[in-house]
């Protein structure tokens, strides 16, 4: 079983955070069993899973790099509005 990434577990709801748990659990007793058919089964609804939780961090690193890209232009335009 592959774990989603820290970044993507810590924007999981809680409801999807405790389903991805057990899910995770039930995957690798699974393994443990060499029951690979099934343990893959349980790797893909984990990967549906978490994709709601994968757009949020999207989202956050768009937002995050609007504002990077945003800040220096608001900063000189209020630098500039200074001079006049």
């Amino acid at each position: 079983m592959r774990h989603a990434s820290v970044q993507v577990r810590a924007l999981l709801t809680e409801e999807e955070r405790l389903r991805y748990e057990k899910l995770f659990e039930v995957g690798k007793y699974l393994e443990s069993q060499n029951r690979h058919d099934l343990a893959y089964t349980i790797q893909r609804e984990l990967e549906i899973l978490i994709e709601p939780a994968i757009e949020r961090l999207q989202e956050k690193g768009r937002q995050r790099g609007n504002r990077e890209y945003l800040d220096p232009i608001v900063t000189r335009a209020k630098n500039d509005e200074e001079q006049l």
